[in-house]
């Protein structure tokens, strides 16, 4: 995964770019075993201090988890942007897709979305520095525990809520697992600061364009807009999206609370029917 920079700080910028592409493996229950940077940036205009302060961002996160950086690729470009190609091991029979869901699969989420909305309260100057550090703090959270989720028999399911919103990522696993999903928009948690600025308007461009490229097989009616741009809001890093197994939620949700997902919710459900989304 590769994203332009979506804070001001190079090594945040690093740190968030590392995680979000380590995802991937995570949400398929994989190890990450190394990965490579690719790096674009307009040459002459980027000091070279930021770009060795992104690189040591993204060293950081992969340090902790012991995995190396093997080397990379750089390019003049007009905009700057840095990912990770990640590279990951996981057991076969314990691989999980997200087009795996079942009937009755409950629906737990283990991050509060809202990400996209402060990030775009970043670049209007209307975030205070204790909801930044929120906002760090949730985009640099690894989803490891999706190694030990793969392993439970309950979890049927799994995938990362990123640039197509919650809505977006849930859509796509109905239409693999050809199923459709009920949810509860009371259960759904949403960072507080982040409800707030949407409130007021503050939004990201890519939360519409979501909203139009899926509105038809989505069921929301009778509730504020507010709502739809957060339920539509590109999550940069975001949480796990798990389909398991109704006698299951227990100890999923536990394991998650263990393993400091303090926002984890149940948020609705799996059952027969076309692909499509009703909220409730």
């Amino acid at each position: 995964d590769f994203f332009t920079p979506i804070v001001d700080n190079p090594f945040d910028f690093g740190r968030i770019a590392a995680a979000n592409a380590l995802s991937d493996i995570y949400a398929m229950g994989g190890n990450p075993i190394m990965a490579l940077s690719v790096l674009g940036f307009p040459v002459g205009e980027v000091v070279e201090t930021d770009i060795s302060q992104v690189l040591e961002g993204a060293s950081n996160v992969c340090g902790n988890i012991a995995i190396p950086i093997a080397g990379g690729h750089s390019i003049n470009s007009k905009e700057m942007f840095y990912g990770l190609v990640a590279l990951g091991l996981v057991n076969p029979d314990n691989l999980k897709m997200n087009s795996h869901g079942r009937h009755n699969d409950r629906l737990i989420l283990t991050k509060p979305l809202g990400v996209g909305v402060i990030s775009a309260g970043l670049q209007k100057g209307v975030v205070s520095s204790s909801t930044y550090q929120q906002f760090l703090d949730l985009t640099t959270q690894l989803n490891t525990v999706g190694c030990e989720l793969a392993k439970l028999d309950v979890v049927n399911a799994m995938t990362d809520v990123t640039g197509f919103g919650l809505l977006g990522h849930l859509l796509e696993m109905c239409q693999g697992s050809k199923l459709s999903a009920e949810l509860n928009l009371d259960s759904i948690p949403i960072i507080a600061v982040a409800e707030e600025l949407t409130k007021t308007g503050v939004k990201t461009g890519a939360s519409t364009r979501n909203w139009e490229s899926y509105k038809e097989l989505v069921q929301l009616t009778s509730t504020p807009t507010w709502i739809r741009d957060i339920l539509c809001d590109p999550q940069t890093s975001g949480g796990l999206l798990i389909s398991c197994h109704e006698t299951g939620v227990g100890k999923v949700m536990d394991l998650l609370h263990m393993r400091g997902f303090p926002f984890v919710a149940n948020i609705g459900r799996l059952q027969m029917g076309p692909p499509n989304i009703r909220i409730n």
